[in-house]
């Protein structure tokens, strides 16, 4: 008898970012897998059961709910955020892909989410309106030196990046490491968006320039967006500066090329 397994998305933590479609999936299961803070989010009826670990046990938290599920529950993994990014989905393939067929078996849905540069870069304005990437700073699941040629690749490429997971107790370094980076590539006076706890009630977004970004200035709970040479402030008075992207390459100013190009993102 095979059960079903929703993976969730919550969004980055306010209950207004939380879809319709991931509230559907919460009701419908019996049993909820994920990181404590992320259970904790939901406040789940008598009859639905709980089963929180740590965040570094991801894999084993698949594990354990697809054979949960493959005996005919009806389960739920939630992520922060998005589960597709750098969160719960991709495990779960993991697991299944290497695990008993069985559990290919099971009806599987993956219920998307507000991912944190979303919610940064609403509060900043439109920094990612233009080609943009998303690089997770740890290297817990893959070697620095791949961080390091990634950020190159992005810088040099025009990319406006969005850094998750940008510092932690265990890699205190890294983020200070690639502002570095970064400022061998950028300009300094490329606008850094430092988004913590986007929507919640102790939100802080803070905006400097590259040449003055540190690593200090963030935590686990922050997302990092660093524009490009195109990225614009709009200074506003009483207010924080609008950060965005223009849509269009803007080229030598006054050229067809430029002019053509922008009519076309319209």
């Amino acid at each position: 008898m095979s059960g079903s397994l929703s993976v969730v998305g919550l969004g980055p933590g306010s209950p207004q970012q939380l879809t319709p479609e991931a509230l559907d999936a919460v009701a419908s299961a019996e049993d909820f897998f994920g990181y404590f803070p992320y259970i904790d989010r939901l406040n789940l009826r008598p009859d639905q059961r709980r089963h929180a670990s740590d965040n570094r046990e991801e894999l084993d938290r698949a594990r354990a709910a697809l054979a949960m599920a493959a005996g005919g529950r009806k389960v739920c993994i939630v992520s922060g955020g998005d589960p597709g990014v750098f969160a719960m989905a991709a495990a779960v393939c993991e697991a299944i892909d290497a695990g008993p067929v069985e559990w290919r078996e099971i009806e599987l849905s993956v219920v998307p989410g507000v991912t944190a540069m979303l919610a940064v870069a609403a509060k900043a304005g439109a920094p990612l309106g233009h080609d943009f990437c998303a690089i997770s700073l740890s290297n817990n699941l893959k070697p620095w030196s791949i961080i390091e040629r990634r950020l190159i690749a992005a810088a040099e490429a025009g990319f406006v990046m969005a850094f998750y997971n940008p510092i932690s107790k265990a890699r205190p370094h890294q983020l200070g490491e690639a502002f570095d980076i970064l400022r061998r590539h950028l300009p300094g006076s490329v606008p850094v968006i430092f988004g913590r706890a986007a929507g919640r009630p102790d939100e802080a977004i803070r905006i400097v320039n590259l040449a003055e970004a540190e690593g200090g200035m963030a935590d686990m709970a922050t997302c990092v967006i660093v524009g490009t040479q195109e990225t614009q402030l709009i200074e506003r008075a009483g207010e924080r500066p609008l950060v965005y992207s223009p849509r269009s390459w803007p080229g030598p100013k006054g050229t067809a090329a430029a002019s053509a190009e922008g009519k076309e993102a319209k």
